[in-house]
């Protein structure tokens, strides 16, 4: 698989969460289903989060100065939007040259493939995409068709 065809699966995968999250008001991001666990819009920022601190993390050593890994108080949906934007503009101008086969490290020491770390960090935007989409269904909303 090319850079630009894994980009491009992981534009259609983002364009899903995207509309997800245009279908909620700023107070239904604060819906969990239960006390302890994440609400909409932390698990929607902890994706961002993610993809801003496994990538940048691995490939320059460090996350940018502006990344905020707390999650901002009574956060909004332009602020999720802009944090997922954000985040993955940096991740399509990082990865549109990048090679793919290039080992990097992971925080915990083990080697592995920029392409299987790119891989990873797809997959948990996936996972908790689908976590999005069952906490509309709790919200009575429809869930954009994948």
């Amino acid at each position: 698989m090319s850079n630009e065809e894994l980009l491009s699966d992981w534009a259609a995968v983002r364009e899903g969460l995207k509309q997800a999250l245009e279908l909620l008001a700023d107070e239904q991001l604060r819906f969990t289903p239960r006390e302890g666990l994440r609400t909409v819009g932390e698990i929607a920022y902890h994706i961002a989060g993610t993809e801003e601190n496994w990538l940048r993390l691995l490939i320059y050593g460090k996350t940018p100065a502006t990344w905020t890994p707390e999650v901002p108080a009574n956060l909004t949906a332009a602020e999720v939007r802009a944090a997922l934007s954000e985040a993955h503009d940096r991740t399509e101008a990082q990865l549109a040259s990048a090679d793919l086969r290039q080992e990097v490290t992971l925080p915990w020491g083990s080697r592995t493939t920029l392409r299987w770390a790119v891989w990873h960090v797809l997959e948990h935007e996936i996972h908790h995409r689908g976590e999005i989409y069952l906490m509309l269904g709790l919200l009575g909303i429809e869930a954009p068709d994948v």
